[in-house]
């Protein structure tokens, strides 16, 4: 909307603007925001003829992406939602014999372009990422992407499944889901989103932790720890974080995006190592503890610490905390980096508490619906069993197209000759009589596909003919 407004000052100088993926609804608030007149569209088709959309809900996804990579042995991408899944699961893969690293946005630029090139070169066959792996990737020959988090829009993962396949031969992108997915999407994606009254408060809290009075601050400039605001008025931080975005959106404020953790450290001796230091040094005791409970991979690798919420947990101050992590690093036990990169914030306007926020409300209201629309469209387009993946994809931006592609995971499965459901329960329930299986032992007993002996177990545990147990394992119900 501000740009919209300077416009009036190069009323005969054309413009362009540009994006990559745009729904029609989208490609409406585009013109009305920069105030365009009859503007000429250009648009390309969206449909990838030789990518296969396959969406499978499994149990085991590490067995499933173990399938995938064997079965296709070309460079692909695991796309994961944090940093701490990316070491996990690029682990997991090499303990399973896969050449695999990782990145993502916390890695220094030498390790980025280090795991790029090893990856870029083929060195490796896997890189694991967060969507900070992403602009300025042109790999031809990415043979399969796969997402095993729910991605948080349609655009977003038609843009990351579309690194798959640019040299024109086939390509897959595979999303692996189970039930619970969708409650930990809905978590992340709509749960932190800050409503009305979060932000009116945010803002209050904001202006009375830089003391600023009612009708002061504009032009003021400050420095803000993200963490230490949060703590001190009981914030979570991500959804804060999410309202000082809009905030920042709108005008209200300038927020320069140094967010990160002013300390990262990781132990550099085992962890039997540690016991016996914290066993001969008991002082230390209570503060090594409480971060090897706050951060369990601090071992693997370099971690974002916290060290507010550490001194609030162990009950010590936050010189004491540093005092014990200079300890622990001039014994050569920890490595540890601390950084002065405090965010930078510039208050815009004068403050005027709940005026302030009602005056941009209506846009946060529509953020937070088209977010949540945003949410519902990931969910329709895994769930939805009667319709070709492609044409879900294509519909979502407004194509549409007749014929089904035939190369997705629901054409495929039309494809596939029916199995006998009454003869594969029977033979499972027999099976089951002699001892406790998965669905994995199971699907390899019967020699079925998974697809269909999913479908018959969940229809035996509706018929409470079978129970499920907290290994994951199926027995007849006595």
């Amino acid at each position: 909307m501000i740009f919209a407004k300077h416009l009036q000052y190069f009323l005969k100088i054309p413009f362009l603007a540009l994006t990559a993926t745009a729904t029609p609804r989208v490609q409406e608030d585009i013109i009305t925001a920069l105030g365009l007149h009859n503007p000429q569209l250009f648009q390309k088709s969206f449909e990838r003829k030789n990518i296969a959309y396959m969406v499978f809900e499994v149990e085991d996804k590490l067995f499933r992406i173990k399938q995938i990579l064997e079965k296709n042995p070309q460079p692909s991408i695991i796309y994961v939602r944090n940093r701490k899944s990316c070491l996990d699961i690029s682990s997991q893969l090499q303990s399973l014999g896969f050449k695999a690293t990782y990145y993502h946005g916390g890695l220094s630029p030498k390790e980025k372009d280090k795991n790029m090139q090893l990856w870029m070169q083929e060195d490796v066959q896997v890189i694991v990422a967060t969507n900070a792996f992403g602009m300025g990737i042109d790999k031809a020959n990415v043979k399969t992407v796969i997402h095993i988090q729910l991605p948080e829009n349609i655009e977003n993962y038609y843009q990351e499944s579309g690194r798959a396949g640019r040299n024109g031969e086939k390509s897959f992108s595979v999303v692996l889901t189970s039930p619970s997915d969708i409650f930990q999407a809905e978590n992340q994606f709509i749960r932190n989103l800050p409503d009305k009254s979060f932000l009116t408060a945010v803002y209050i809290k904001l202006c009375n932790y830089f003391q600023i009075a009612y009708g002061e601050g504009m032009n003021q400039r400050f420095t803000f720890n993200l963490n230490h605001f949060c703590l001190k008025y009981d914030f979570p931080i991500l959804k804060t974080y999410n309202a000082m975005q809009f905030l920042d959106r709108q005008g209200i404020l300038n927020l320069s995006q140094e967010f990160s953790e002013k300390i990262t450290m990781q132990f550099l001796i085992p962890s039997k190592e540690v016991i016996r230091y914290i066993s001969m040094n008991s002082n230390d005791e209570e503060i090594i503890l409480t971060i090897l409970r706050t951060y369990p991979g601090i071992y693997e690798m370099q971690t974002a610490f916290n060290l507010q919420l550490i001194a609030k947990k162990s009950n010590h101050k936050e010189s004491e905390i540093q005092a014990v992590l200079h300890k622990l690093k001039e014994k050569d036990i920890i490595e540890y980096h601390a950084k002065n990169n405090d965010t930078t914030l510039i208050f815009n306007e004068i403050r005027e508490d709940e005026r302030t926020i009602n005056r941009v409300s209506k846009y946060l209201e529509k953020q937070n619906l088209l977010k949540t629309e945003q949410l519902k469209a990931v969910l329709h387009y895994v769930n939805e069993k009667k319709t070709c993946k492609n044409k879900l994809i294509l519909d979502y931006f407004g194509e549409k197209i007749t014929n089904d592609c035939g190369i997705c995971s629901y054409c495929i499965s039309k494809k596939t000759q029916t199995v006998d459901i009454a003869s594969l329960s029977k033979e499972i329930l027999t099976l089951l009589k002699t001892e406790n299986l998965n669905s994995r032992e199971i699907q390899n007993r019967t020699n079925s596909n998974a697809k269909d002996v999913i479908f018959v177990l969940q229809e035996l545990l509706e018929k409470e003919a079978l129970l499920i147990h907290s290994n994951n394992k199926y027995s007849i119900k006595s």
